[in-house]
């Protein structure tokens, strides 16, 4: 089974930093993308970053500028850098992998993390 373990959530005051992590465990080949969404209560989710195998990233209009996204292909890591935070960024944030070639030659379109808190306030 495929896990990913975020880690590096926290509470912030507005023009702080974060940089959060995700690893994702288990027998895995390749993944095609990694990358993170949030959700804010009563707000659908959306897309923060994502980067690709080859290291292409695209950011959500709301945190593009103020957010740089990276990965290690070999640990199956990725990583955000968060800067210049805002108030609305309060969300709880989830690690998501795209294309996940396991081992045993499986296929796993998606898979989630369950989320860290990410809290920007005076």
């Amino acid at each position: 089974q495929v896990q990913l373990v975020e880690s590096g959530g926290g509470s912030v005051q507005p023009g702080g930093s974060l940089r959060l992590s995700c690893a994702a465990s288990g027998s895995i080949l390749s993944i095609s993308a990694m990358g993170w969404y949030r959700q804010a209560p009563g707000k659908q989710r959306e897309l923060v970053a994502i980067i690709t195998h080859a290291g292409v990233a695209t950011y959500g209009e709301p945190v593009e500028g103020r957010s740089t996204i990276s990965r290690d292909n070999v640990k199956n890591t990725v990583f955000l850098q968060m800067t210049s935070l805002k108030p609305e960024d309060t969300a709880v944030y989830y690690c998501n992998a795209k294309g996940l070639l396991e081992t045993n030659r499986n296929y796993r379109a998606e898979t989630w993390g369950q989320g860290t808190q990410v809290t920007v306030s005076p």
